[in-house]
């Protein structure tokens, strides 16, 4: 089946369940049991650290969420898909667009092929392809034309969002995942319906862990026997995420797993992230544990000397985070969401 053929097919499946027609499901047999009439798709979460749940969004939260990015977006758009449709965030572009009236647009995952209308179009991207687009001067001047770049998957770094403004390309990131129908905290704030709030937890470096609320939060996580068990607490959220508050826009600081204890003190694993990325934007860090530091800091680049590494962060970092183990890699292993794939990462190291 050509690409037009499927594009075509996947867009008039997504169409036929926002009328009320079939759900959506992510596998070529049916769940064990039939799901209500209520439910729009079945969606797997990346799994980046391991299995992906499958995730039950309801018909009414992926039109609520679509709501929510058109009121936000101020206008209506036409969407370019360029992430795989059976994961939330190349759903999203599906229906944001098919709500607005407009069929979506199938494009290359590489960006090649990009072409805006020219009457309202958006694009929802994960950081790796903007990053790779930045270094085709073509493909650079084609994001530029698009009134809406939406990134998600990861957050974005600085330098980046600097270099892509530098192109003229109109930037938004995303927070969001699965569970909430993807990206519904856009540049820091809620999109109009959801609520972002902080909840005390002693793993957060600093603010809180980060909870979501609203009309776009999943029915729950469908089991091996069919049964839907629920994903939230007293209707939020409860992420894995922790952030702070600065000008009352949500900062995601990184995974509360990502704190870790190395020679005897808290190392973030977001911060680490952070700092990585001014020097190399394509790099990946994990933590292993380790029978002398308790867990060592493992980067992941194309370039593999652990001094020259130790020297160039030692500037940003205290001497505990600073990594322990350099692996050199030509390209970082990452899911289908743009994620670094910690497992394929794992594998890596054992090598």
């Amino acid at each position: 089946m050509d690409t037009v053929t499927t594009g075509k097919s996947l867009t008039r499946a997504v169409s036929d369940m926002l009328a009320g027609g079939p759900y959506l499901y992510p596998e070529d047999h049916p769940p064990p049991r039939r799901l209500g009439d209520s439910v729009g798709a079945v969606v797997r979460t990346s799994g980046s650290t391991g299995t992906g749940k499958k995730v039950v969004l309801s018909r009414s939260a992926l039109l609520a969420a679509a709501a929510g990015s058109h009121a936000a977006a101020g206008m209506d758009l036409t969407w370019h898909l360029v992430l795989p449709p059976h994961y939330v965030a190349g759903l999203m572009v599906m229906v944001r667009s098919l709500a607005a009236g407009r069929e979506p647009v199938l494009a290359s995952p590489d960006l090649t092929d990009l072409c805006a209308s020219g009457d309202g179009d958006a694009v929802s991207v994960v950081g790796t392809q903007l990053y790779r687009a930045l270094q085709d001067a073509r493909t650079a001047r084609a994001l530029a034309q698009f009134d809406l770049v939406l990134v998600g998957g990861a957050a974005l770094s600085q330098q980046l969002r600097e270099r892509a403004a530098d192109a003229g390309i109109a930037v938004k990131e995303s927070y969001g995942m699965s569970e909430t129908c993807g990206g519904i905290v856009w540049d820091g704030q809620a999109l109009p319906g959801s609520s972002v709030s902080l909840v005390d937890d002693a793993r957060a470096p600093r603010g809180g862990r980060i909870a979501l609320n609203g009309p776009t939060l999943c029915d729950g996580y469908l089991s091996d026997d069919g049964t839907v068990e629920p994903a939230t607490q007293q209707g939020w959220l409860l992420t894995s995420d922790w952030g702070h508050m600065e000008r009352d826009r949500l900062v995601v600081g990184g995974r509360l797993d990502d704190v870790v204890i190395s020679g005897g003190v808290n190392v973030d694993l977001g911060a680490v992230r952070r700092a990585v990325e001014t020097l190399d934007t394509e790099a990946a860090v994990i933590a292993v544990e380790d029978a002398e530091w308790g867990h060592r800091v493992v980067l992941f680049a194309a370039t593999s000397g652990l001094s020259q590494w130790r020297d160039a962060l030692a500037a940003h970092l205290p001497r505990e985070a600073l990594p322990r183990q350099v692996v050199s890699v030509s390209r970082v292993p990452r899911t289908a969401s743009g994620k670094p794939d910690r497992q394929a990462l794992l594998a890596l190291l054992s090598q």
